[in-house]
C-alpha cells in the first residue's frame, strides 16, 4: 500500500504575501472552505500575532473549517505562541506552527544568536506550545543553507520536546533537487528519533525549482509538502499545489505515494483563487492554464484525434476542467442559477440566490453568452461585496481625439451602514478616460493615493466579455488592493478603485 503524503496549504498565509493577493475576511473564509472541499490536510490560516485583522481571520477560519487541520504561524516566542493558540483553539484540529532560523547567516545577522542559543530557543518554544496541544510543527527557517549536522541536532531536539512535524524549508529558493534529496535523506538517516515525526518541506520558487525540489524531497522520505494554489507567495512564489499533486498522481510508479486531494477540484480551486485576488491564470500555466490541453501543431492535433494519449498525459476532466457549455442565459430561472452556483462550489441562501439571479439576468441582456466564469464573477461582485463607506452611484465618461481632454463626471454615496448617507458629485479631467474616472474619485474621497498596479483582464472570450480589473494603491505608508468586474472596462476600473479606497480606510483603522 502506498504511503500517505500530507498536503499543507499555505495560500492564506504565505500565498497572501504575494503582491496584490491580499484577501479580506469573507474572501479568506470562502477560500478556506474551497481548500477543505479540495481535500487538503492542513490549512495554514495566517500569522495571528502580525495584526488584529490576521488574528480575527485565523480565528474565523478555525471556527468554520470542519475536517482539515487549521494551523497558525508563530515565532519561537512565548507571546507569539500564546496568541496563536488563542486564534486556533476552537478549531476541530488545531496546529501550532513555530519557526526559527537555523542558517549561519540568519543566526548571525537576523537573530544575533549563537547556534547553542538557537537550539535552546527552539526547545523552549516547542515545550511552551506543548501545554496547549500535541499537534506541533517546527520549521527550521533557511534550512537549505544551514549546516546539516546542526539541522540534525535541531530536529532531534524539537522532536524530543514534542514536535510531531519538522519542516525543512528552502526559504529563499536556493537549493537544487539533487542536493535537497541528499539533505532530506541525510536527516532521515541521522536523526535518531525521526520515526516519531513527519518530515515536511516548504519550497520557494526563486530559481524555478520549487516543485522539483518538493518532489525530490518526497522521494527522499518527506511526507508532508507545503504549497499554495497557483504557486502564489512571497517573491517568486511557492511550489504549486496542483503541479505537485498531479505529478504524484501521473507518475505513481516513481513516487509510490498518495494524497487525499480530490483532483477534480483542482481547476475549480485555482479559478476560485483567481477570481478572489483578481489575478488571471496564465495561459501557459502547467495543469490549469488555458493552453494546458490546447494543441496548435497539426502533428499534435492529428495524434490527439487518433488517441489522446499520444500528446496528453492526463485528461481535462481529471482536474475538474469541464467543457464550457452555456447553460445560463436570459431565459434561465432562479432554480437553474442556484444549481449553477452549487456546481461552482457556492452555497447561497434564498436572498443571495435572488441577488445573483438579478445580476445574471442583467448581464444576459448585455452579452450573448454567459459562461461559468461570468457567473462566478457575478457571485463575487454582487453577492459577496460588502456595503462599503464609499459607493459609486453613477458615472459618465468622455474620451475623444480632439482638443477636449478626457473627462469624467462621478456621483458617489458616502456613509457606512446605519449612518446618514451623503451624495457628492464632481467632474475632473484626466490623461485618459480611466485616469479621468480615478481623478474624479480621488476628488470626491479627498485622498490622492499612489497607483502602484493597474491590470485589466477578460473573464471570458469575446468583445462582450466581462472586464476584471485589479488595482493596488498606497497612501501614507498603507497599501490596499481593489478588484471589480463589469462589462465596461472604465466602469470596472472605477469600481475597483472605489473598492481599493474602502479597503485602504479599513487598513488604516486596523493599523
Amino acid at each position: 500500500m502506498a504511503e500517505r503524503v500530507y498536503v499543507f496549504d499555505t495560500t492564506l498565509r504565505d500565498g497572501e504575501q504575494s503582491p496584490g493577493a491580499t484577501m479580506n475576511l469573507d474572501e479568506k473564509i470562502r477560500m478556506a472552505r474551497q481548500l477543505e472541499t479540495l481535500g487538503v490536510d492542513i490549512i495554514e490560516a495566517g500569522f495571528p500575532i502580525a495584526s488584529q485583522g490576521d488574528f480575527e481571520a485565523v480565528q474565523a477560519i478555525a471556527k468554520v473549517v470542519e475536517s482539515a487541520q487549521v494551523a497558525g504561524l508563530c515565532r519561537s516566542v512565548s507571546g507569539d505562541i500564546d496568541r496563536c493558540w488563542e486564534a486556533i483553539k476552537e478549531a476541530n484540529h488545531p496546529r501550532i506552527h513555530i519557526f526559527l532560523a537555523t542558517s549561519e547567516i540568519h543566526m548571525q545577522y537576523k537573530l544575533g544568536k549563537t547556534a547553542d542559543e538557537v537550539l535552546a530557543m527552539a526547545e523552549k518554544a516547542v515545550k511552551h506550545a506543548k501545554q496547549y496541544t500535541d499537534n506541533i510543527e517546527f520549521s527550521a527557517e533557511d534550512a537549505s543553507r544551514s549546516d546539516w549536522d546542526f539541522l540534525v541536532k535541531v530536529t532531534e531536539t524539537v522532536i524530543e520536546a514534542g514536535a510531531t512535524v519538522v519542516n525543512i524549508p528552502d526559504t529563499v529558493g536556493y537549493t537544487q533537487p539533487f542536493e535537497y534529496y541528499e539533505m532530506i535523506k541525510y536527516l532521515k538517516d541521522n536523526v535518531k528519533n525521526v520515526d516519531k515525526a513527519i518530515i515536511s518541506v516548504h519550497c520557494h520558487n526563486d530559481l524555478g525549482a520549487a516543485v522539483a525540489n518538493s518532489l525530490a524531497a518526497v522521494r527522499a522520505g518527506a511526507r508532508q509538502v507545503e504549497c499554495t494554489i497557483l504557486g502564489i507567495g512571497e517573491r517568486a512564489g511557492n511550489a504549486a499545489l496542483e503541479d505537485l499533486v498531479m505529478t504524484l498522481n501521473t507518475r505513481k510508479e516513481l513516487y509510490d505515494v498518495e494524497t487525499g486531494i480530490k483532483t477534480e477540484q483542482l481547476f475549480p480551486s485555482c479559478r476560485r483563487l483567481s477570481q478572489i485576488i483578481g489575478m488571471p491564470i496564465p495561459p501557459n500555466k502547467a495543469i490549469v492554464g488555458a493552453n494546458a490541453f490546447a494543441h496548435e501543431s497539426g502533428v499534435h492535433q492529428d495524434g490527439v484525434i487518433k488517441n489522446r494519449l499520444t500528446y496528453e498525459i492526463m485528461t481535462p476532466a481529471s482536474i475538474g476542467r469541464t467543457s464550457n457549455d452555456i447553460v445560463i442565459g436570459k431565459h434561465s430561472g432562479s432554480h437553474a442559477v442556484k444549481n449553477k452556483a452549487i456546481e461552482l462550489g457556492y452555497s447561497l441562501d434564498d436572498e443571495q440566490v435572488m441577488i445573483l439571479f438579478k445580476a445574471v439576468k442583467d448581464l444576459a441582456d448585455k452579452k450573448e453568452h454567459v459562461f461559468d466564469e461570468d457567473v462566478e464573477a457575478m457571485i463575487l461582485e454582487s453577492v459577496y461585496r460588502r456595503r462599503d463607506r464609499f459607493r459609486l452611484i453613477d458615472m459618465s465618461v468622455f474620451s475623444g481625439t480632439g482638443d477636449v481632454p478626457p473627462h469624467a463626471a462621478m456621483v458617489m454615496e458616502f456613509g457606512s451602514e446605519g449612518d446618514e448617507v451623503a451624495v457628492r458629485r464632481t467632474s475632473e479631467f484626466g490623461e485618459g478616460s480611466v485616469d479621468a474616472a480615478f481623478q474624479s474619485i480621488y476628488s470626491l474621497v479627498g485622498i490622492d493615493p499612489k497607483l502602484e498596479v493597474y491590470t485589466v483582464n477578460a473573464v471570458t472570450q469575446g468583445s462582450d466579455a466581462l472586464a476584471s480589473v485589479a488595482v493596488r494603491i498606497e497612501h501614507e505608508g498603507v497599501k490596499a488592493v481593489g478588484r471589480a468586474n463589469d462589462g465596461d472596462v472604465v466602469k470596472a476600473s472605477a469600481l475597483a478603485m472605489v473598492n481599493a479606497l474602502n479597503r485602504l480606510e479599513k487598513a488604516k483603522e486596523e493599523k
